[in-house]
């Protein structure tokens, strides 16, 4: 089932529960997938890859503004944040640990035969496609960082 379609139906079950925290962000998803719809030069249906980065890219949004929101006291608004990540997580595939990021850099530098930080580039956008929404860039960006330098 595609997103989209997943998307309507957890949002009938919101509407149904009252639970204004999902729909809340079942709306901003549809939105969002709507403006990606009626972008210009886009026809046809969303990929499964634009799905996933669209949904990173607004997980991503919600931790920098936890962040944001801790640090300036606001835990209402870190906490609100935090529901809305923690709803756009369960559309997400399961986040790698530190350890499977690390084994999978040390594979791809093997491939590449990268031995210094001149390959950092080529080794990050392997590493970025490969894990693509089940890794934080990050995370990556560190971990290739230390085994290159």
């Amino acid at each position: 089932m595609s997103l989209e379609k997943t998307i309507m139906t957890n949002m009938k079950e919101a509407m149904k529960a009252k639970d204004q925290a999902a729909l809340r962000t079942l709306r901003a998803i549809k939105n969002e997938i709507l403006k990606a719809k009626t972008a210009e030069g886009f026809s046809g249906e969303l990929s499964e890859a634009e799905e996933q980065k669209m949904l990173v890219k607004m997980a991503k949004q919600r931790k920098d503004s936890i962040a944001i929101f801790k640090e300036q006291g606001r835990d209402e608004l870190a906490q609100t944040e935090q529901e809305e990540l923690s709803i756009i997580e369960t559309f997400l595939p399961e986040q790698m640990s530190e350890d499977e990021i690390k084994a999978k850099v040390e594979e791809i530098i093997a491939q590449t035969g990268a031995s210094s930080m001149k390959d950092m580039g080529k080794v990050m956008g392997m590493a970025s496609k490969a894990m693509a929404g089940a890794a934080d860039g990050k995370v990556i960006s560190g971990i290739v960082r230390s085994l290159l330098s």
